[in-house]
């Protein structure tokens, strides 16, 4: 069995005196305790040496994806024929039994062997110490470093999130110092803030004018248009703006040239940004934009991270906060995350957003791989993807249906059979028959499933209502009764009372005594006279 083994400065090819040993894995480490040992174990019978730091950058590079070099080829190929060959990497074993045609073994006695040979290396191999091979394994580390840090795909966009970061910063920062430059000069023309409403045209107004009083002396007509600089000038006249130092405008018109020199460092952003999406995602650009493309990349850590979502998650991406507070409450999910600042979505009608949303996601997910891991670097398949969004668009919101099922409507024409025409002829085969009334004859009307239904309740009604009739004859009878005895009752006590006051009235005359029957006649006797 030979080994091999790899260095920072050159492969080397060692032979197992002794297989035996190699059964005993926990053992194998004591047999290179000491340099006799070692050499007892193993013995050198080649090595390759590099020429220079680059071919064993080009080398060591390849080691770690899994292939073999040329110079590695042809190395083995030359001292390994016919011999069975130990390596540390199952995935390069396999590679070069194919190529090669090499047999090759790794197993835990094997990653025993290279450890034990590792610790007695510059032992086993004369004319090499550590002080030589300690400069050369930092060198060609910070070399590996270098090389991975430029080619892997993983680092190229990571200017495009740092671009868009430091956008969205200067967006803000830029805001503040708008809105303070505003607040501050309000104290001295407050109407200036509603005359001018775009930020940077503001600031410019403010360092060029200084103090109100100069508005009419000075010339705008590079700034600003010709109505909003009269309308200027004749609220300079009339403000009710306070009086302000020379050293309070020096120190405004200094935060103007802040806000100035902010805006222009963000539109020379804003065209780098521009560059790098167009390089490295055009397809991705193509279909939202350059903003929401980096957005999207920053968010997802890198364009292979991206890549590596389906189409649902990058639609929702953006909106993680929403729709975990959807799950837990049990209410709908949101539709769409950072996808819907793209124009596409943003055209839609507020009822299709969610369709378009869903439909840009799944194009967006096959342009992100195909520039990801694709090998062309033009934007063709983002504007195709693009041009189907946009017919999909008209067809939601029923503006251009196209005539591509006979109509102009969109509907599909429906032509009514005729068995007795002729094909591709307007004559008819057979002469038009005519209708004949005499075999006309009135059928007895069927009644319907409704009509049937409806004399069922209405028997069920009459059912009812008789059953309640039943219910209120005795009642009523009762009541009957009652009324025909109530006028004897009323009669005789009618005549009771009537007995009872006849009673009243004699009793008085039998209790009179004879002096007041005399005074009773007088009395008369008097009203006569």
């Amino acid at each position: 069995m030979i080994v091999l083994f790899e260095t920072p400065a050159g492969f080397a090819l060692f032979k197992v005196k002794d297989e035996g040993k190699l059964s005993d894995v926990e053992s194998l480490g004591k047999e290179f305790s000491t340099p006799d040992l070692a050499r007892k174990m193993v013995k050198l019978i080649a090595f390759d040496k590099f020429d220079n730091t680059s071919e064993a950058l080009e080398a060591v590079a390849k080691l770690l994806d899994g292939t073999p070099s040329k110079g590695l080829r042809k190395f083995l190929k030359a001292n390994c024929q016919g011999e069975t060959l130990a390596v540390a990497d199952s995935k390069l074993g396999n590679i070069i039994k194919e190529k090669l045609k090499i047999d090759c073994v790794h197993n835990n006695a094997v990653m025993e062997l290279l450890r034990g040979v590792r610790s007695q290396f510059t032992e086993l191999i004369s004319g090499l110490g550590d002080q030589d091979l300690a400069p050369m394994s930092l060198g060609l580390s910070h070399s590996l470093a270098r090389y991975k840090l430029k080619f892997s795909a993983d680092k190229v966009d990571t200017m495009i999130i740092q671009a868009i970061g430091l956008l969205d910063d200067l967006d803000k920062e830029l805001n503040t110092y708008a809105m303070r430059v505003r607040e501050w000069y309000g104290w001295h023309f407050p109407e200036l803030a509603k005359i001018i409403s775009d930020n940077i045209l503001y600031a410019k107004s403010v360092k060029l004018m200084g103090n109100r009083i100069n508005a009419a002396k000075l010339d705008f007509s590079e700034i600003l248009a010709d109505e909003v600089e009269t309308e200027l000038k004749e609220a300079a006249v009339i403000s009710m703006g306070t009086e302000v130092s020379d050293l309070d405008l020096l120190h405004i018109r200094e935060l103007c040239d802040q806000v100035l020199s902010l805006a222009e460092y963000r539109a020379q952003l804003y065209d780098y940004l521009k560059s790098r999406m167009n390089t490295v995602a055009p397809n991705l650009t193509a279909l939202v934009g350059e903003l929401v493309g980096a957005r999207l990349i920053s968010h997802g850590g890198s364009l292979l991270n991206l890549a590596k979502q389906p189409g649902s998650t990058v639609q929702i991406l953006g909106a993680e906060k929403a729709l975990f507070r959807a799950l837990k409450t049990k209410h709908a999910t949101p539709k769409y995350g950072l996808i819907y600042h793209a124009s596409v979505v943003g055209q839609a009608a507020p009822k299709d957003k969610g369709k378009m949303s869903r439909s840009l996601a799944a194009k967006c997910a096959l342009a992100i791989r195909f520039d990801a891991l694709g090998e062309g670097q033009d934007n063709t398949m983002g504007l195709e993807h693009r041009a189907k969004l946009e017919v999909r668009l008209r067809n939601l919101e029923g503006k251009s249906l196209g005539r591509l099922s006979g109509s102009a409507k969109g509907k599909p024409m429906i032509e009514v059979y005729e068995k007795d025409r002729k094909m591709g002829y307007g004559g008819l085969n057979t002469p038009a028959k005519t209708y004949n009334s005499a075999a006309d004859a009135l059928l007895e009307k069927t009644p319907t499933i409704s009509e049937e239904s409806s004399k069922k309740k209405d028997k069920k009604k009459k059912k009812v209502a008789e059953e309640e009739t039943e219910k209120e004859e005795p009642s009523k009878k009762k009541k009957k009764k009652k009324a025909e005895a109530e006028p004897e009752v009323v009669e005789v006590a009618k005549e009771e009372k009537k007995k009872s006051k006849k009673r009243k009235n004699e009793e008085p005359e039998a209790t009179e005594t004879p002096a007041k029957k005399k005074d009773k006649k007088e009395k008369k006797s008097k009203t006569k006279a």
